[in-house]
């Protein structure tokens, strides 16, 4: 594989003269970088950089000429598939026809640590075996559907949700391929979820990471979310979702604070992502939320958080 002469996927994209086709880009302390991207017919080589890309076909019906790491194919796109490109790796591709693609990259160096833990050493990105045409993946297609989805809610996506989202992706990655991964077993010891739910509550403000929890109990952050999820009977960014969503609840029945002061102290950026947040799992409004539980005579009052979210998934 060749040298990496670019830092990133993302500066390659936004700052070069790819810049005016990417039409949507949120990147969350480079844990992942997710770009949307609208283009043309032609050339689409790009330099060698380190992070490996899974891209996804939104159109489908392009015919591709190229190589991304696993040797020069010719296909032709299919809405929904899935594409892997190589690290270090200058990737050529001619397309012959305008396409839209969403694009997830992994910075090697954020991700090598993570999967040496998971798979005691023995992993390296050369033995993902998927960089050769196209694949399928309904694990990938959801995850990525959903990682879309909670990013348009909640603005820029948490580091929690990105590392979670990232070994969703990557465990299946390693499974398609045939890579060394060592699923973990059983959940959380007793004492590792207590520290843990206290942890998220103590730090309810912030944009705690899954790295974080999974050091406060000694375990690898793969190993971790699986764990957790186990444990917990959903995975850690909708449990941490479920008590910022209570937490508002409760300031807002318990106190005059302005909801933008709500919304920071819950862990949200501002009044716009709460009110966004508060609307898809409590169907209302905060500000609704706030006149229907102070009014006595009102005949619908909304259930208490702890309740209406129990089916958030």
């Amino acid at each position: 594989m060749s040298v990496p002469a670019y830092s990133s996927f993302t500066k390659w994209y936004c700052e070069g003269q790819q810049a005016p086709y990417v039409r949507t880009g949120k990147s969350p302390g480079r844990i992942l970088d997710l770009l949307e991207m609208a283009r043309p017919a032609g050339d689409m080589h790009r330099p060698a950089m380190p992070d490996l890309v899974l891209y996804q076909d939104l159109l489908g019906g392009s015919r591709v000429r190229g190589n991304a790491g696993g040797g020069y194919v010719e296909i032709t796109g299919e809405k929904g598939a899935l594409h892997l490109a190589a690290p270090d790796f200058a990737l050529t591709s001619i397309v012959d026809s305008r396409h839209q693609i969403r694009a997830l990259s992994f910075p090697v160096a954020q991700w090598q640590r993570v999967l040496d833990e998971a798979t005691d050493s023995q992993f390296s990105f050369e033995c993902l075996r998927l960089y050769k045409g196209l694949f399928h993946s309904l694990t990938i297609r959801s995850a990525l559907r959903n990682l879309w989805a909670l990013c348009d809610e909640e603005g820029a996506p948490s580091r929690l949700l990105a590392r979670a989202a990232g070994c969703e992706i990557m465990a299946e990655l390693c499974r398609l391929s045939g890579a060394p991964f060592a699923l973990a077993r059983g959940g959380l010891a007793p004492w590792a979820e207590r520290r843990c739910l206290e942890l998220m509550r103590a730090r309810l403000s912030q944009d705690i990471s899954l790295d974080e929890l999974a050091a406060e109990v000694q375990l690898s952050t793969f190993h971790f979310a699986r764990m957790f999820k186990q444990s917990v009977g959903v995975p850690p960014r909708i449990y941490l979702t479920r008590l910022r969503v209570e937490k508002a609840c409760e300031l807002l029945e318990q106190t005059d604070l302005p909801i933008t002061a709500i919304a920071l102290k819950v862990g949200y950026s501002s009044n716009q992502v709460l009110a966004r947040v508060f609307i898809q799992h409590m169907r209302l409004s905060p500000s609704d939320y706030r006149r229907t539980v102070r009014n006595p005579v009102c005949p619908s009052i909304p259930p208490r958080a702890h309740s209406a979210l129990e089916g958030l998934q």
